[in-house]
C-alpha cells in the first residue's frame, strides 16, 4: 500500500529535481556548444560567434581531421593500447604498493610512506627526467617513454593505501589462519574488496594516459608512433600555419583551413571515447575517493 506524500515532501522533490536538472543543463551546455561548433560553417563562427543551433551545417572540420584516415586510426590504436596497458599495469603496481604500505606488520612502512610523500612536495624537474629517459634508459622515440613514467604516482599509492586500511584486519587474520599466503590474501580477498578504490584510480590512470600529449611531444619523433592527442595537436598547428597570409599567398588556391571549427572537431574526436568510461565507474567513484582521502 502506497503512502500518500505530504505537500512539503512533494515540494522538496520538485525543487531538488528542478535544481539538478538545471545544473545538468549548465554542465552539458559547454559540451553541446563544442559539438554544434564543430558542425558550423567557419564564416558563421567568425561573423556571429558560437551558437546552440547553427544556421548552416558544415562538415569541413571533420574532413580536415580525417584527411588521412589511416593516420587517425593508427593514432587511435596507439592511444588505446597505451591507455589499456598503462591502466592495467598501473592498477596492479599501485594496488600492490598500497597493500604493502597498509599492512601494519611491514616494518618500514612509515619510512617508505614519508619518502613517497616527500616526492609530492619536491621533484627532480623536467631536465633530469629528460636526461634519465633519453641518456640512461635510451627510451627516446620508444613507447616505453609514454607508458612507464605514468604507471605509479605517490598520490595514487597513498589513496589506495588509505582505502585498504579501511578493510578490517580480522579478514586478513582469518585467511592467514586458514593457511593463505600473502599473495592469495592480496588477490582473493583484498582486490575484490577494493573495487571502489580500483575503479577510482583506474579512471585517473586512464584519463592521464588518454589526455597525455606532452610526453609524445618531447620523446616521440616517428610520426607512426604519435598518440591521438599529439597527432591532432599537430593538425591544429598545421591549420594555424595555413591560415597565415604568407601561406595563403604561397598556395595555388586561396585555401583557408577551418581553424575555429577544427578546434571543436578535434575536441569531439578526442573526448568522445573516454567519456564512455564514466558510466561504468560512476557508482564506485565517490565511495572510492572519499574513503581513500579521509582516512589518514
Amino acid at each position: 500500500m502506497k503512502r500518500k506524500k505530504d505537500l512539503s515532501t512533494v515540494s522538496f522533490i520538485a525543487i531538488a529535481y528542478g535544481t539538478l536538472s538545471l545544473l545538468a543543463i549548465l554542465c552539458l551546455l559547454p559540451f553541446w556548444l563544442i559539438v554544434s561548433g564543430s558542425f558550423t560553417a567557419e564564416n558563421e563562427i567568425i561573423g556571429e560567434g558560437f551558437k546552440i543551433w547553427p544556421k548552416e551545417l558544415s562538415i569541413d572540420a571533420y574532413k580536415a581531421v580525417f584527411t588521412n584516415p589511416e593516420q587517425i586510426l593508427r593514432a587511435y590504436w596507439v592511444t588505446i593500447w597505451i591507455t589499456a596497458a598503462g591502466t592495467f599495469l598501473g592498477l596492479f603496481l599501485t594496488s600492490m604498493a598500497g597493500y604493502v604500505l597498509a599492512r601494519k606488520d611491514f616494518k618500514y612502512r612509515n619510512a617508505v610512506s614519508f619518502f613517497m610523500y616527500f616526492t609530492t612536495l619536491f621533484s627532480g624537474g623536467l631536465i633530469p627526467w629528460y636526461i634519465l629517459i633519453v641518456k640512461y634508459l635510451s627510451w627516446k622515440d620508444s613507447y616505453l617513454a609514454m607508458l612507464v613514467p605514468g604507471l605509479l604516482s605517490a598520490w595514487n599509492i597513498i589513496l589506495m593505501k588509505n582505502f585498504m586500511k579501511s578493510i578490517p584486519d580480522s579478514i586478513i587474520e582469518s585467511a592467514r589462519i586458514d593457511g593463505a599466503n600473502d599473495f592469495t590474501i592480496y588477490s582473493r580477498l583484498i582486490l575484490p574488496l577494493s573495487t571502489p578504490g580500483l575503479a577510482t584510480i583506474g579512471l585517473f590512470l586512464a584519463l592521464g594516459y588518454w589526455n597525455d600529449w606532452f610526453t609524445a611531444n618531447i620523446f616521440i619523433t616517428t610520426e607512426s608512433k604519435y598518440p591521438l592527442q599529439f597527432f591532432l595537436y599537430k593538425i591544429l598547428a598545421n591549420a594555424a600555419v595555413l591560415r597565415t597570409d604568407i601561406a595563403a599567398n604561397l598556395s595555388a588556391v586561396n585555401f583557408k583551413a577551418p581553424a575555429e571549427t577544427l578546434k571543436m572537431a578535434v575536441a569531439v574526436v578526442v573526448t568522445g571515447p573516454i567519456v564512455l568510461l564514466y558510466p561504468f565507474v560512476q557508482k564506485y567513484f565517490v565511495k572510492g575517493l572519499t574513503i581513500g582521502a579521509v582516512k589518514g
